[in-house]
């Protein structure tokens, strides 16, 4: 398969937001059901201002959508990519290791 530099790159960038803890938690807390900044706050023990630093980051990459649901605005992971992207990361390494 071939990939443009700059298909090669988003796809580094890709795997760069995915290399950081709380972005993991935070994508694991979005696959059970969409979310506030507050709820996720919460669920992680951590200031909503920290969570709305790294849903900005997750967003600008296409890894989290938003939707305004009244007076909050959810989140929620960006499309069916996303999500079998991270279930099959999550499956690689809980599997039972070869070896």
């Amino acid at each position: 398969m071939q990939m443009s530099d700059e298909a090669i790159g988003e796809l580094t960038e890709l795997f760069k937001m995915l290399g950081d803890p709380t972005r993991v938690r935070i994508l694991m807390a979005l696959e059970q059901s969409p979310l506030c900044v507050q709820d996720i706050a919460a669920q992680l023990s951590m200031t909503p201002s920290a969570i709305s630093h790294q849903l900005r980051l997750l967003k600008q990459a296409r890894l989290v959508r938003s939707r305004r649901e009244g007076r909050n605005i959810e989140y929620a992971m960006d499309d069916d990519h996303i999500a079998v992207l991270f279930r099959q990361g999550m499956h690689h390494v809980t599997e039972e290791k070869h070896g």
